[in-house]
């Protein structure tokens, strides 16, 4: 290393300007590179573009929910190719614009694609706040703020479960990561030599779950080394739920194989029709076969802050863990994950703590209770819970509970007006606020069904999929599922929808079928 200077010594107390350049390895040090007013001048020009592009006119119901543009088109708009040299601000304020522009917009009243939609602008503050702070969750000392309020969250959260005597838990990137949680924790819970002794010192685990549940169910035993053929599929029911007795069977059967059945994972809440599976019962087996039970809630979790609807959860204060993401129902922002656990004999911690002495020391001059993310398996960790805390705040626990009863009745709406339109037909009742339902075009309404009948209605929502994006109109799923033919997947939860909105969904729907 080559250091030079023009003065062998210098005042402190010398002004800044007034020092010599200081070289190493041929890099000036002196002052910053980054010009502050530059720094400054262009987040004064940007803030107003993602406020007027990408929150006002992005939940205007008014503007389109997306501009469609192919892959290959888009990519010649975006010109996406990294160069040696910069862009000037201008151009760089077009890049904004441009992304803003070709982007869904999915706080859009008529974003109904997936289960999250809508804007809270209490989160989106919050969200402001922690991306321009920019903190990691792992200690107090970078992070006090925001672990003392994820801390806050998750102690609601849990009371609201129903766990009496108190709980842990800590917020993850995402319910996939969560459920893998689950099955690492009840894994280590029944095996604690795994953490030191691996996968060859365990029998052969199996794990149970419906076949409605998340697919990240079987991904978490891939990924932990359980593997798929140990995941045992519980059948369910015509409305998606599982069987309890089927449940109890594939326990016997596990063991007469000589396998160790360790945890079950429940849905409430499944993806596509929205089913609440009977926890109630499915806790009764777990006790009797000293089962961990894992609740996945991170869709129908919301349910828990209304009086009127947390009946479909009943029983998940039985379970031992649970996943429930504020994200989606609540409007928290993606992205926002819990995963708690009934315990309070620090399991999150001993089972993946590392005790890594550069971060967790134990001789600090604060409480180092308050280093949580020794309980993580991530090191770096986003304050994922301040933006759920910001807005619980504003609108309070009477608020959420608000938006999740106007959600479940818009859906019962919508479902009531299907069943009145001629060429609308419901799959099945809504339990929660997935409406799925067929449209069926006028050329087929005469048809018997059949295999030919169902063979051409399987195609319809694909169509009417590609030209609601290409207008840009709005946006609803559809999939198969099991033996029945493609039918569109309704989701309500933003407050911004209206009843005017529902209709308009069904009118757009036939005007873009009608001539199929």
């Amino acid at each position: 290393m080559n250091y030079t200077s023009s003065k062998a010594s210098e005042s402190p107390a010398e002004p800044k300007g007034k020092r010599p350049p200081v070289l190493v390895d041929g890099v000036t040090l002196n002052g910053p590179t980054l010009d502050i007013r530059e720094a400054e001048s262009f987040l004064r020009e940007a803030m107003p573009i993602v406020m007027e592009e990408a929150v006002w006119k992005a939940t205007d119901v008014k503007e389109k929910v997306c501009e469609w543009r192919s892959p290959e088109q888009l990519k010649d708009l975006l010109d996406l190719e990294l160069r040696e040299g910069g862009e000037a601000h201008p151009q760089i304020l077009q890049r904004c614009r441009d992304a803003i522009r070709y982007s869904v917009k999915t706080g859009h009243p008529l974003f109904f694609n997936q289960l999250y939609a809508g804007m809270d602008p209490y989160s989106l503050v919050g969200r402001f706040i922690t991306e321009a702070i920019n903190p990691s969750l792992y200690t107090y000392e970078v992070a006090p703020v925001f672990l003392l309020t994820e801390e806050a969250v998750l102690k609601k959260m849990i009371e609201i479960i129903g766990w009496q005597d108190g709980g842990d838990g800590i917020f993850s990137p995402g319910g996939s990561v969560s459920n893998m949680y689950a099955v690492n924790v009840a894994r280590y819970h029944h095996c604690p030599d795994v953490k030191v002794l691996g996968l060859s010192a365990l029998p052969r685990l199996v794990m149970f779950t419906s076949q409605e549940c998340h697919y990240s169910v079987s991904k978490a035993a891939a990924f932990l080394g359980i593997g798929t053929n140990n995941v045992y599929v519980i059948p369910s029911d015509k409305r998606g739920k599982m069987i309890p007795a089927e449940f109890e069977k594939q326990v016997q059967r596990a063991k007469d194989e000589g396998a160790l059945p360790f945890m079950v994972n429940a849905t409430a809440g499944t993806t596509v029709l929205g089913a609440f599976d009977p926890l109630e019962e499915i806790a009764d087996i777990c006790e009797r076969h000293n089962l961990w039970m894992h609740v996945d809630a991170c869709w129908g979790g919301g349910a828990l802050m209304s009086k009127k609807h947390r009946y479909l959860l009943q029983g998940i204060h039985r379970a031992n863990s649970v996943a429930w993401n504020p994200h989606k129902m609540l409007m928290a922002g993606l992205q926002c994950c819990a995963f708690m656990v009934r315990d309070k004999t620090n399991l999150l911690q001993r089972c993946h703590s590392a005790q890594a002495s550069y971060l967790f020391q134990q001789d600090k001059f604060y409480d180092v209770s308050y280093d949580t993310g020794d309980k993580s398996i991530q090191c770096s960790r986003k304050p994922d819970a301040f933006k759920f805390w910001l807005m619980w705040k504003a609108i309070g626990t009477k608020g959420l509970e608000e938006r999740v009863d106007r959600a479940l009745a818009m859906a019962r709406y919508l479902a009531e007006e299907i069943k009145k339109r001629d060429g609308f037909r419901l799959v099945m009742e809504p339990e929660y606020t997935n409406v799925c339902f067929w449209y069926i075009p006028p050329s087929l309404r005469d048809t018997a069904d059949g295999p030919e009948f169902w063979r051409k209605v399987h195609a319809v929502a694909p169509v009417v999929k590609e030209r609601m994006m290409k207008e840009g109109s709005m946006m609803v799923g559809y999939q198969p599922h099991g033996d029945k033919a493609n039918f569109f997947r309704q989701i309500i939860i933003s407050p911004q929808v209206s009843r005017e909105d529902m209709d308009f969904l069904l009118d757009q729907i036939h005007s873009l079928g009608m001539d199929l």
